[in-house]
């Protein structure tokens, strides 16, 4: 029989080593949400990525766990924010932070949460802990100027592809690159693979966004986490509809803009409405023929990489396939 895959391994260690972790005990108020959002799960694809690319260069990639928990944390931290800014009520299909305490609680406990990725970084050998603050700390800048490109995209009345697919490379494809690189470096890497393996995670963050567009949209109910179509009802400029209204024309066009300023409307028909007016323009197909350049352009990064370690090299390929391939 064969043993665990490195990935399997690593995910134990690092959910072993999340629920060893003591961020602080008081106030109660203030440590309890880290910890509950933690708890949540999430598939823990990020610090996954830089364990299994330290693995590429390195034996047991165990050793920066505390490096690829700062991910971790530093990603679910962006979550509990994010969902204050979008009154969301449920992450993962639980209360969100601010809804089982209060906004106040969610600002504050998440901003110790951004404290404490900075301590679990600083175990870092101190020859390499500038460059690693340094790709840390442009990521995280960039993820917070994504978030709010995304909410300014609420109030302009067109928003183009570009901007869109910038918004996306920034709110969630550099924090994968990020999580590749920071890996490869703490490896010892030399800076082109190192470099290479960031292109590599943000071309594909780009295409799993995309991928999350579709599957708003054309998901199977039965295995869709949330509601489908909710990127309609709540008229969220995806690429999908970006491409729409860039296309549609006459009928097609008045009836989308009809939509799009309904305050009242019955769900259902508004999603069967929108979704056919897609239809007509081939957007599915648009969506994943841009979403396919971006895994592509993904992989040709990988083609001529230079690695010490077969098997963490094939497992990064894999993973990131399944990924590509997900229905929910």
């Amino acid at each position: 029989m064969m043993g665990k895959s490195h990935a399997a391994e690593l995910l134990d260690k690092l959910e072993t080593f999340l629920k060893s972790q003591n961020f602080g005990e008081s106030p109660i108020e203030l440590y309890k949400p880290i910890e509950y959002i933690l708890s949540l799960g999430g598939k823990r694809i990020r610090p996954l990525l830089s364990l299994l690319t330290y693995g590429m260069y390195q034996n047991a990639p165990e050793k920066i766990l505390k490096q690829a928990s700062a991910i971790e944390v530093f990603h679910n931290f962006t979550l509990m924010h994010d969902d204050i800014m979008d009154q969301a009520p449920l992450r993962r299909g639980k209360d969100t932070v601010h809804e089982k305490w209060n906004e106040n609680i969610a600002i504050l406990s998440g901003d110790v949460m951004l404290v404490r990725a900075y301590d679990l970084l600083l175990e870092t050998d101190k020859s390499l802990l500038p460059e690693i603050i340094k790709i840390f700390n442009k990521t995280a800048a960039e993820v917070c100027e994504g978030q709010q490109f995304d909410m300014n995209f609420e109030s302009l009345p067109k928003v183009s592809e570009e901007e869109y697919i910038n918004m996306i490379r920034l709110k969630t494809a550099v924090l994968l690159g990020c999580a590749l690189k920071i890996g490869a470096v703490l490896g010892g890497a030399e800076e082109v693979e190192a470099n290479k393996l960031y292109d590599f995670g943000v071309n594909i963050g780009i295409g799993f966004q995309l991928k999350d567009d579709l599957l708003d949209v054309y998901a199977d109910q039965a295995k869709f986490g949330k509601q489908v179509g909710g990127d309609i009802i709540s008229n969220k400029k995806t690429f999908l509809l970006i491409k729409a209204l860039e296309l549609a024309k006459g009928k097609d066009s008045q009836e989308l803009n009809h939509w799009l300023s309904q305050t009242e409307f019955d769900k259902a028909e508004k999603v069967d409405s929108v979704k056919a007016i897609y239809g007509k323009l081939g957007i599915k197909k648009l969506t994943e023929d841009k979403m396919n350049s971006y895994f592509q352009a993904g992989f040709h990064q990988l083609e001529n990489i230079k690695f010490n370690n077969q098997s963490y090299f094939d497992e990064l390929k894999q993973i990131t396939v399944d990924l590509i391939h997900r229905e929910k």
